[in-house]
């Protein structure tokens, strides 16, 4: 298996690393995630990644339950740095050189993200884990995502989620529900496809940056989507459906 991209960005939830309907961290899990972004990096591409929080904490609800909204944001984003230093753990004990960069300043743990130093890195052969979202809160860590993905110059920005791509409707509550091979922005937008918030896909738009969305739990599905197999859901700018 030969890899397609040179270099991508793979935004993981929060829920990646627990089983699933727990809250918390649990180690065994981020090693076996681990052991898939391994697999993929095998094939020599240059791999970031962008993980979530909400296994910890969702700013949103927090907020909805009473909290500022600024404050319930930035302890997501904490929550962030937390799941970022144990799959840092977890990649350097199978002997993967890993950097940690928070765009909050966590100078005891992590780097500070500075782009021209996570490119080196990548230049370099390591993993780069973006923490902490964007830095500011109202803005979740898809659009993080979206960003650090811009902005290290990724061909594809890799979304994983706990379902096979994109559907028309909620596939755990719709058993008929269809999966998308391909959908454009505009589409996810209109049609209110709830795969990314509307934040991370207008900017992917204007950027016309493509996202592969496919299933994280599916064992050697991060490999297949680095080389370039069809599984998931392309979103881009022309839909062929």
């Amino acid at each position: 298996m030969k890899r397609k991209y040179k270099r991508v960005l793979l935004k993981l939830s929060g829920e990646a690393l627990v089983e699933a309907g727990q809250q918390g961290l649990d180690l065994v899990m981020a090693g076996k995630i681990a052991a898939e972004v391994i697999a993929a990096k095998r094939l020599g591409v240059e791999l970031a990644i962008v993980v979530g929080g909400g296994n910890i904490i969702r700013g949103c609800r927090a907020s909805d339950a009473g909290l500022d909204r600024s404050m319930a944001d930035y302890m997501g984003m904490l929550g962030t740095v937390i799941n970022a230093l144990a799959l840092q753990g977890c990649l350097e004990r199978k002997g993967v050189v890993t950097r940690v960069q928070s765009a909050i300043s966590m100078q005891r743990v992590a780097e500070p993200y500075i782009k021209r130093r996570a490119q080196r890195h990548l230049e370099k052969g390591r993993v780069v884990i973006f923490a902490g979202g964007t830095g500011n809160p109202y803005f979740s860590t898809d659009t993080a995502a979206v960003l650090r993905a811009l902005e290290i110059g990724a061909e594809v920005l890799l979304k994983a989620t706990k379902v096979d791509g994109v559907y028309d409707g909620d596939p755990v509550r719709v058993k008929k529900a269809r999966l998308y091979k391909t959908v454009s922005y505009h589409e996810v937008l209109a049609k209110k496809l709830k795969v990314m918030d509307a934040t991370a896909i207008a900017l992917a738009e204007e950027q016309n940056l493509p996202i592969t969305v496919f299933n994280m739990f599916k064992r050697g599905n991060i490999r297949r989507v680095v080389a370039g197999q069809r599984i998931g859901t392309l979103i881009k700018g022309v839909s062929d459906e």
